[in-house]
């Protein structure tokens, strides 16, 4: 590499280099590091690492239940937990596998049940069990139900953790992290792509792949890419329980999805620093990183009236929406859509906890992209709808990046 430091000048030239310093970036550079042998340098507006939606989410690692046999999500998830375990393995980073029920709370749940069995063993879940009421029971005491899928093998683990040790990986073979640098645009050239920084400094690179989740909209128009699918944030609020109520669960307790919606519902989840928590609902954000309900960004806030996108997603889910925005406000509401599952739970169990925002891609006609999306243009390659699975399946994503976008055929 060819590195200066003077402002306004070239900083690095002829490396590959990713933008965005989350798990999917930190495994796409680790991959392309290891199949090139050359250092790679990833940038991220950030000064940290997993500043956004690796930071911020339940530390769920997915067994693939959920997933339409046969489309990416599917197949990369149930790679990349295979690929995940044995990196954590490595590293040293925790992985407990406490299983994961999926629980039909009345009779009227029981097909959507039997869908997602279906889903589940045409994806190779492993261990799988139907359960009736006593079966659940016996794994989940305090959990009310009449029928659960039980997946035990469903893990938990430290995403921030997997992180670190992704990007000692890719520091050790030479390559750089330069954090708090935002990029752009991308300028096309023969041979390469010149990207230009905020500070107005410029990177001469071989090849960009944008892993910037909520970001990715934006570079991929920077890119000259298509304006849609477009990125909307939904933030997802959760609430912790109590440290003496968390032994209403062992494992894992999520309701029978809606299948018009990709998100999963209210659930419980015990996390690796042993805090349990209840959600996330799904509440449109005012701005890109609007983790708290009074942030807005007025831009961000009239494009959504503006595009016809997201009139149009409003208008076929605006019962689904003002639910989500009432149970926001009002903690009761929220404390109710759990008590479906935890009878037992009181208001007074439950505290704040943080909030995240979910990346979802949305398309030209209102459809919530519910697979992964990856779209070239030239030498700039955009990943463009990574949700859940994605933290699960970055390892899988990264191989599947560089066998069909990055290397085929160089």
């Amino acid at each position: 590499m060819d590195v200066t430091g003077n402002r306004g000048e070239l900083l690095v030239r002829g490396t590959d280099v990713v933008v965005g310093a989350g798990v999917i970036g930190l495994a796409v550079a680790r991959e392309l590091t290891g199949r090139t042998g050359r250092p790679v340098i990833v940038l991220d507006k950030e000064p940290d690492l997993a500043r956004h939606q690796t930071g911020r989410n339940s530390g769920v690692v997915h067994a693939g239940l959920y997933y339409a046999p046969g489309s990416l999500k599917a197949s990369l998830c149930a790679r990349g937990v295979g690929l995940l375990r044995e990196f954590c393995a490595e590293h040293g980073v925790p992985f407990r596998e406490i299983g994961k029920l999926v629980v039909a709370v009345d009779r009227t749940q029981t097909q959507a049940l039997a869908e997602v069995h279906r889903r589940a063993v045409a994806n190779g879940v492993p261990g799988l069990r139907r359960l009736d009421g006593a079966g659940l029971a016996e794994i989940e005491p305090q959990v009310a139900g009449v029928a659960a899928l039980h997946s035990p093998h469903t893990a938990i683990t430290d995403f921030v953790g997997v992180c670190r040790a992704m990007a000692r990986e890719v520091e050790a073979a030479g390559g750089r992290l330069m954090l708090g640098t935002r990029a752009v645009s991308f300028q096309e050239r023969t041979g390469g792509v010149l990207i230009r920084l905020a500070t107005g400094d410029v990177i001469d690179a071989q090849r960009v792949v944008v892993c910037a989740g909520l970001q990715s909209d934006l570079l991929a128009r920077a890119a000259g890419a298509d304006p849609y699918p477009r990125i909307v944030p939904f933030r997802g609020e959760y609430l912790a329980l109590a440290p003496r109520a968390r032994s209403l669960v062992k494992g894992l307790v999520y309701p029978v999805p809606d299948p018009r919606y990709p998100f999963l519902g209210v659930h419980a989840t015990p996390r690796i620093d042993g805090e349990v928590w209840l959600g996330p609902n799904a509440v449109l954000a005012l701005a890109r990183e609007g983790y708290h309900r009074w942030d807005v960004d007025a831009s961000e806030a009239l494009g959504y009236v503006r595009s016809p996108a997201l009139r149009a997603l409003a208008r076929e889910h605006w019962r689904a929406g003002l639910a989500e925005i009432a149970g926001s406000f009002l903690r009761p509401l929220f404390v109710r859509q759990a008590r479906r599952l935890l009878p037992d739970l009181t208001l007074r169990d439950t505290l704040s906890a943080p909030a995240g925002i979910r990346a979802q891609a949305v398309a030209a006609d209102g459809r919530l992209l519910d697979d992964f999306d990856v779209v070239g243009r030239g030498r700039v390659t955009i990943v463009r709808n990574a949700p859940s699975p994605a933290a699960t399946s970055a390892l899988a994503i990264a191989e599947h990046l560089a066998d069909h976008h990055l290397l085929c055929g160089r």
